[in-house]
């Protein structure tokens, strides 16, 4: 296992600002970053017709095929290539495609659930939790799923109380204790250098 390879974890409530924060970490390493995005590991439904695929619960840990994805975590820290999953939220499954990857001086793994699987805890050497408040968080959900992944209004704010708000209070707020770190959603420059002294001390 290459010991210069590093794996930061980033997790909080879908909104928070996690996939901001990584891009400014990616700017802290000069773009020297691998990101992975949780999300592509959602496992693949495709016996299922589309309309039930929407039904299913996302936020729940099953819906994720997290042991590929340590699977992929320690090749990449031996050095491997790995051909990393493709999500396709407009379909509610896997893209056939996947992409190459090698592992770059840091991985950041970015997802709400980063933190909830021991395994996976182990490989990270830094653990970020990015925290925001309810409101504002489903008001960026629902932009961004509006806007990027096709979904209607009402589609967001369904799948937001019946599975995102009760899977976040029961699964994703309590990996809070967890991390290494925790930071607003509301990034200030403050907060966001005093975060990147720390993560570079500990790397």
């Amino acid at each position: 296992m290459q010991k210069s390879i590093k794996v930061i974890g980033i997790a909080g409530g879908s909104g928070s600002g996690k996939s901001t924060l990584t891009k400014k970490l990616q700017q802290v390493f000069n773009g020297n970053t691998l990101v992975i995005n949780f999300d592509d590991y959602y496992l693949p439904r495709d016996d299922m017709p589309l309309e039930e695929r929407k039904k299913l619960n996302y936020d729940h840990p099953s819906a994720l095929d997290i042991a590929r994805l340590i699977e992929h975590i320690k090749a990449l820290k031996r050095g491997d290539d790995v051909q990393l999953p493709i999500y396709d939220y407009a379909l509610h499954t896997r893209s056939e495609k996947s992409r190459t990857v090698k592992a770059d001086k840091v991985i950041i793994i970015d997802g709400i659930l980063t933190f909830h699987d021991k395994r996976l805890r182990d490989l990270m050497d830094v653990k970020i939790f990015v925290d925001l408040d309810a409101d504002e968080r489903i008001l960026r959900r629902l932009k961004r799923d509006v806007c990027e992944r096709g979904r209607t209004v009402n589609e967001v704010i369904e799948q937001y109380l019946s599975t995102v708000k009760p899977m976040h209070d029961k699964y994703v707020e309590p990996t809070k204790k967890y991390a290494d770190f925790i930071i607003g959603g509301n990034f200030s420059c403050k907060d966001v250098e005093l975060l990147e002294k720390n993560i570079l001390k500990l790397i």
